[in-house]
């Protein structure tokens, strides 16, 4: 349990659960008293490679005992093989490199504006984005999140965003009309509820960017490193953008974004037009390099397809006997399953009595993030405490 006084001094940003976690291992993580949880909300699908994986944790071990931190203004080797590494198994060119997911946003952002206006020189500013998205927490990237319970409070907003329907054909044709100088999409949309977009509309969505000369921006943040199946899901959708962002899976649970840009875009950046102090650092890219290699350069996304069907089928099957699950949607490991009342009832029922974390994404959405290492065994253990979540 949580010391209430330690608790006092931490700002309370967020509903925590009345649990203290110390340690983790692979798809488990224990409490202070010593409790065993099967973790399938990897740290907010953070941990792909599960707790403390091996190798990277051997990388960051070695990389501890050379240097940690140097600004930018020197060359880090770590960081330019994490960057061509990415560069390599991704459609994009060049990387800028951040400490999280909103600060790729905001590079996003940034560089879609400067390059509207110093080298495409159109005139343009405004950027799209999509209802129920969600792209971070700082003043601008919630500006561009078309979720009006995460601006409550926050204005003025940040100016120069228009929101339109997510997964809807009227939308492509306004995005035309208006033709802003980018879009912001998420292939799934995590935070607000789970929702993929259809392989149809985002295709459509794609062309009509590049028929008007809008920039395509991907947030994979949530999706990226194997987490829908693929190592970015913009793959299964065939869609070729002009700019991506990632963070969360990339670091193994270290704090580093990345925005990648193609080739002409990444011009807009010139020396002393944006910058990160701590971003790409030795340590933090020493873990990403780590972590994309064990993704990537292994089996372990044709390994996961097996276990990834054993989930699915799992989850529709429950869904099949119990009319209080409404729907199970999303990609891969990244699972929603919408229910009837409160999602937090049957997560707080999974971790008090099955020692299972699983987390919500919305008031009536359960989201279900397993590692990527996870195995047959945990999945059907999983299955089972699900079924009983709704079975009693």
């Amino acid at each position: 349990m949580p010391n209430e006084t330690m608790t006092e001094s931490v700002m309370q940003t967020y509903n925590r659960f009345p649990l203290t976690l110390v340690k983790g291992k692979g798809s488990y993580v224990w409490d202070d008293a010593g409790e065993k949880y099967l973790d399938f909300s990897s740290g907010l699908a953070t941990c792909n490679l599960g707790h403390v994986p091996e190798k990277v944790e051997q990388a960051v071990k070695e990389q501890l005992g050379e240097l940690w931190h140097c600004s930018n203004l020197f060359h880090i080797p770590s960081q330019q093989q994490l960057a061509k590494l990415l560069a390599d198994n991704s459609s994009l060119d060049q990387v800028f490199f951040c400490n999280s997911g909103a600060e790729a946003n905001e590079a996003a952002i940034k560089i879609a504006r400067r390059y509207a206006q110093e080298e495409a020189k159109n005139g343009r500013h405004e950027i799209v984005t999509f209802t129920q998205s969600f792209h971070g927490r700082t003043l601008t990237t919630l500006s561009a999140t078309a979720q009006e319970k995460i601006q409550q409070g926050f204005a003025p907003l940040t100016p120069g965003f228009h929101y339109l329907p997510f997964n809807d054909f009227d939308a492509i044709k306004e995005v035309a009309d208006r033709k802003p100088c980018a879009i912001l999409v998420e292939m799934v949309q995590g935070e607000g509820g789970v929702n993929p977009a259809s392989k149809e509309w985002m295709q459509a969505l794609a062309q009509t960017c590049k028929e008007n000369d809008i920039l395509f921006m991907i947030d994979e943040i949530q999706t990226g490193f194997g987490r829908t199946g693929t190592l970015f899901a913009y793959e299964q959708y065939e869609v070729d953008p002009d700019v991506i962002t990632l963070a969360k899976g990339l670091g193994s649970g270290l704090p580093i974004g990345a925005m990648l840009a193609k080739e002409q875009v990444a011009k807009a950046f010139s020396p002393g037009t944006h910058g990160s102090t701590f971003g790409g650092n030795p340590i933090v890219t020493t873990s990403g390099l780590a972590t994309l290699k064990e993704i990537a350069e292994t089996s372990l996304l044709s390994d996961i397809k097996p276990l990834i069907d054993q989930l699915w089928q799992g989850l529709e099957q429950i869904a099949s006997k119990y009319d209080v699950i409404k729907e199970v949607r999303g990609k891969g490991f990244l699972i929603g399953v919408e229910v009837e009342g409160q999602a937090i009832d049957y997560i707080t029922k999974a971790r008090e009595e099955y020692q299972t974390l699983i987390i919500v994404a919305g008031p009536n959405v359960i989201r279900i993030l397993p590692p990527l290492t996870t195995n047959k065994e945990e999945i059907e253990a999983f299955l089972n405490t699900f079924e009983k979540l709704f079975a009693e």
